[in-house]
């Protein structure tokens, strides 16, 4: 056995470890650790080609969501100027609060699907789902106020009275959309946590097609303006919901067995974790719209927001790609923590560090050697593309830490730190890189550069802070919080009362 481990010390069974072979959930099936260049070699390819079967449909998904939103912009745009206007102010103002809190709330089935999928515990997920449900469904109904009285508020912050007035009538006609989602996150994040990825990139695909169908009926055929949008829009969210949930259904029957009376079971302690847990993205997602606020605010604001529109717009296609890997590092992370895989957790942040780094790197070379023409794409002016080009160097910068930020999201979600990690974003996003942001842009007059770039700073500091964490983790101490994690929250014994 010694003269084994020797000549192969890396795993037992790390060619059957999958997603489907969850029943491996102990250590014995676990890297026995990195001794050579061979053996890093056999680590870097096993766990690219794991991680990489995730996040290429991942990424395709959200290219394919992407795809829907750009869609009603596109529509809107053709039925006039100040229609485009105010679904762009109702996209960047009011969905961005309810879909920021209900994407963070689902970070909880992430990270519980995840670990008792690799655990072997298939039946918890379901239960864990139906809990996020309603989680979500009664924060959806907390939520009604941002939509019933959006014109008020858009006035309140400034926005001009006709757009608040035409953007709040959008947001009261697709109420429906809003719930959709608490029923599409959580089992998106089911299904992701079981590898059942290229299901959700079909059906994401399907809902491009049907809802560009309904816009060209609702808008082109019969010139139904924003209520055609908000058709469109309310009939594709809920198409989208559906089909994830019956798919989920009927080709996931181990871990969904049909709707429980479990579910309730405590519920208000799983709402309370699903709040706790949507700290982190929202702290992380809303300091962007800070940012832009504040560039709203620069000397000539035309220029500074357009050229700051642009460069996100580039990081946004960027971040899609990184999106997936993101998630393949959330999964792949609670997956093998579930089984009893603290070195498998480990290997496969460093290598999905490794490649989202090299990944940024690439890009960010792009943006050097062409960054007097890549505004181009979307600009025709002389000005907007010089201050596109200003803003190069910084964007670069972004793109390569994007590129850390989002695989170090994945692991907070897939070991449940979301609240730590929340905590840091406070201290880093708003405590320091906001109030540097603030000197440089405005105090010293370094514009948009000054200002995006001291931002920035403050989410290397996020960045060096939590890599430092990850790596003292002892993650055999991980493996046993994950086994209290599921002790605690997992059903107390499934039983067969469905209703």
């Amino acid at each position: 056995m010694l003269e084994f481990k020797m000549e192969a010390p890396l795993l037992v069974d790390v060619r059957k470890e999958s997603c489907s072979d969850h029943h491996h959930h102990d250590e014995e099936n676990d890297y026995l650790g990195v001794k050579s260049l061979k053996d890093a070699k056999f680590v870097l390819w096993n766990e690219t080609v794991k991680l990489w079967k995730i996040a290429l449909p991942v990424a395709l998904s959200s290219l394919f969501q992407f795809l829907i939103n750009s869609s009603v912009n596109i529509y809107a745009g053709h039925i006039g100027d100040i229609i485009l206007s105010s679904i762009s102010v109702y996209t960047g103002v009011i969905s961005s609060i309810y879909l920021c809190l209900l994407y963070g709330m689902s970070s909880a089935v992430a990270t519980l699907c995840g670990q008792a999928y690799g655990a072997g515990q298939i039946q918890s997920t379901g239960i864990f789902v139906q809990r996020s449900w309603i989680a979500l469904f009664v924060t959806s109904i907390f939520l009604l106020p941002t939509h019933i009285y959006a014109t008020p508020i858009l006035e309140f912050l400034g926005q001009e009275k006709g757009i608040a007035k035409i953007a709040g009538n959008y947001a009261l006609q697709v109420i429906p959309n809003m719930f959709s989602y608490a029923i599409s996150l959580p089992i998106q994040r089911f299904l992701q946590a079981q590898c059942k990825v290229n299901a959700i990139m079909f059906i994401s695909f399907v809902s491009l097609v049907i809802q560009n169908l309904l816009l060209y009926v609702f808008i082109n055929a019969m010139d139904l303006g924003t209520t055609g949008l908000a058709l469109a829009t309310n009939v594709t969210g809920w198409v989208f919901a559906l089909a994830l949930t019956i798919y989920a259904s009927c080709w996931c029957k181990e871990g969904w067995n049909g709707l429980s009376w479990m579910a309730f079971s405590d519920l208000w302690a799983f709402i309370r974790l699903s709040l706790s847990f949507s700290v982190m993205t929202c702290l992380d997602q809303w300091h962007g719209n800070f940012v832009v606020l504040l560039v709203g605010q620069l000397q000539n604001p035309v220029i500074a927001l357009g050229s700051y529109s642009i460069c996100m717009n580039i990081l946004g296609i960027y971040a899609m790609l990184l999106f997936g890997m993101s998630i393949a590092t959330s999964v792949r992370v609670s997956n093998t923590l579930g089984m009893s895989h603290p070195r498998a957790a480990r290997y496969s942040f460093f290598v999905a560090m490794f490649e989202s780094l090299f990944m940024g790197i690439l890009f960010m070379i792009v943006i050097f050697f062409s960054k007097q023409q890549i505004a181009t794409i979307f600009t025709n002016s002389e000005d907007m593309i010089k201050a596109v080009g200003d803003l190069a160097n910084v964007l670069a910068l972004a793109l390569i830490i994007s590129s850390a930020s989002l695989v170090i999201t994945g692991v907070a979600t897939g070991c449940g730190w979301q609240v730590m990690v929340g905590y840091i974003n406070l201290a880093c996003y708003y405590i320091f890189g906001l109030s540097l942001g603030y000197f440089l842009g405005f105090i010293q007059h370094f514009g948009v550069k000054g200002l995006w770039g001291g931002t920035l700073s403050g989410s290397i500091i996020q960045i060096l802070v939590i890599t430092v964490i990850i790596w003292r983790t002892n993650w055999t101490k991980q493996v046993e919080q994950t086994a209290n994690r599921m002790q605690k929250w997992s059903p107390k014994g499934i039983r067969k009362e469905m209703i």
